[in-house]
């Protein structure tokens, strides 16, 4: 269906390709995997013909159509209603009931039998495309994304960045094209809507390719992976959990390789070492000399993922009880969020506060953290409780002349140069990285700088509103990692389910503008609410 053969493409002097070949099938659901700045979009750009090769080429066959999320799409704005912009993926469709409108206009004056056929033969081929369902499809597309029924009339630029984003993901799957392209489509969406949006590809009848740092929703929707590594493509057939086992069995048995050949290197060595001046034995010498200069060298390849080792300090320990929350209350004009809602935070709960979006989750968390006003609010907050707050708009905090290591000094008063660098180093800033300033960084990168900084500030209490949003699959694990290590109570906003299995051991969700918990760790969670749901 589509080739990709020996391409090339370079981003300055850098090469993000070399000589990279793929072929995908007109059934492959794909997850595309690598860490940042491998080129995981750009070769999406590359495949829909936004950017160009510097050499190789991608062919395609004719019935090969392409739809492509682009994360540039957040800017699109229109002041057509939304329900419109989606319509849009029925582009034949509408052009049909274009030319019904204009016959019937006519029909108002002209009553000729020409007509009378003409529409008849136009309504035929509208009910052959189905036509008369294509709203109502519209409908339920853009529903299962979140959308409620009354917002389907609201104009797209009323919207956030976000829920435009969904939008132009509704149009995509309507238009159901020959291969579709999606780069991060579950940035945005709250639990709900992935959990709707895997459904909806699972039953997808065309090849798709997805980049995501999502595990759970690459293990459930795809059946092969393509991992960008060492600027080549090297596909799995299998999902991202059949990925990582058969990398893991391929290191070990290249792992075992290189052993076995250094063992026989050093056996020759010695050979070499211990008979070179020896006349009778030069011949033997020589010829294993040789034999080492052919030899093609096995590489030691290292299989375990980063670990954190280092603890980070609270200042103080807090009191047993964190905070008690009661009579919270909170409205936005018509829409009531929170009403009455109460709540006990204990010393070493780490609650993950799930849910679909606009139901009012970091609200919540910003009326805990100070940072937002409640309508009413009793928050009594426990003995010795320090507060650290990160969500997204904190990157604005960040002062851009600054390089990596100030902003951390800045925070890490007391920490050495070897502990901070350390500490920079667990969120993949390396050797001369932490001089770049954080101006030059991307999203994701200002969003490690800021975690490393929250996590810095010896803070005993820590709320986090989608820490893991832009971050890579290795940056997910080292958070998890940390905040299994980290001695105090945290609250979190999260729609990754691998994370939130990694680190909650309580679950708060929103439900009749209350707060409900659940006592136990996501996966319990889940069990209890799917049986819930078939009681």
């Amino acid at each position: 269906m589509l080739t990709i053969n020996a391409l090339t493409y370079h981003v300055g002097a850098r090469a993000l390709y070399e000589n990279a070949s793929l072929f995908i099938k007109p059934k492959d659901k794909i997850g595309l995997i690598g860490l940042n700045g491998t080129g995981k979009s750009t070769l999406l750009k590359l495949i829909a013909g936004n950017l160009i090769p510097d050499s190789g080429n991608i062919g395609r066959n004719k019935e090969c159509t392409l739809g492509f999320l682009d994360q540039d799409l957040l800017s699109f704005r229109s002041q057509d209603s939304i329900r419109q912009v989606a319509m849009q993926a029925f582009e034949e469709v509408l052009e049909l009931e274009k030319k019904i409108e204009e016959v019937l206009k006519q029909m108002e004056t002209n009553y000729e039998d020409s007509l009378v056929d003409k529409l008849a033969d136009l309504q035929e081929k509208l009910g052959q495309l189905d036509g008369y369902e294509a709203q109502a499809k519209a409908d339920a597309v853009l529903e299962g994304m979140g959308f409620a029924t009354k917002d389907l009339d609201r104009p797209l630029e009323e919207f956030s960045g976000g829920w435009r984003m969904r939008v132009m993901l509704a149009k995509l799957l309507l238009q159901k094209p020959a291969l579709l392209m999606l780069d991060e489509p579950t940035n945005h969406l709250d639990l709900i809507s992935i959990q709707w949006l895997e459904g909806y590809l699972q039953n997808y009848e065309h090849a798709f390719i997805v980049v995501s740092h999502d595990r759970r929703f690459l293990d459930n929707v795809t059946n092969k992976t393509v991992e960008v590594v060492n600027k080549q493509l090297y596909p799995y057939a299998g999902n991202y959990s059949f990925y990582q086992a058969e990398k893991a069995a391929k290191a070990e048995l290249q792992e075992n390789a290189y052993k076995n050949q250094q063992k026989k290197i050093e056996q020759t060595e010695s050979f070499i070492d211990r008979f070179r001046y020896k006349s009778t034995k030069a011949k033997q010498v020589q010829s294993r000399i040789k034999m080492l200069e052919k030899i093609d060298r096995v590489e030691s390849i290292t299989t375990s993922a980063p670990t954190v080792k280092f603890n980070f300090d609270t200042q103080q320990t807090a009191g047993k009880i964190v905070a008690k929350l009661s009579q919270v209350s909170k409205r936005y004009e018509d829409l009531e969020l929170l009403h009455q809602a109460q709540a006990t935070i204990e010393r070493g709960d780490k609650i993950a506060l799930i849910g679909a979006n606009g139901k009012g989750k970091s609200t919540l968390l910003r009326i805990i953290a100070g940072q937002e006003s409640a309508d009413s609010a009793n928050i009594e907050q426990g003995h010795q409780v320090t507060t650290a707050f990160y969500a997204q708009h904190q990157l604005e905090s960040l002062n851009l002349e600054n390089t990596i290591f100030q902003e951390l000094q800045e925070v890490g008063v007391g920490k050495s140069e070897t502990e901070l660098r350390k500490i920079a180093g667990m969120f993949l800033f390396t050797k001369d990285d932490v001089y770049k300033k954080i101006k030059v960084l991307s999203g994701g990168e200002k969003s490690r700088v800021a975690l490393a900084k929250v996590l810095l500030s010896q803070a005993n209490f820590l709320l986090l509103d989608e820490p893991t949003n832009h971050l890579d699959m290795i940056s997910i694990d080292i958070l998890a990692q940390t905040l299994q290590q980290y001695k105090g109570t945290v609250i979190i906003v999260s729609h990754d389910r691998h994370f939130v299995a990694q680190v909650a051991n309580k679950i708060w969700y929103l439900e009749d503008k209350k707060i409900k918990e659940y006592p136990g760790d996501y996966e319990a969670y889940e069990y209890w609410k799917q049986h819930e749901k078939q009681a």
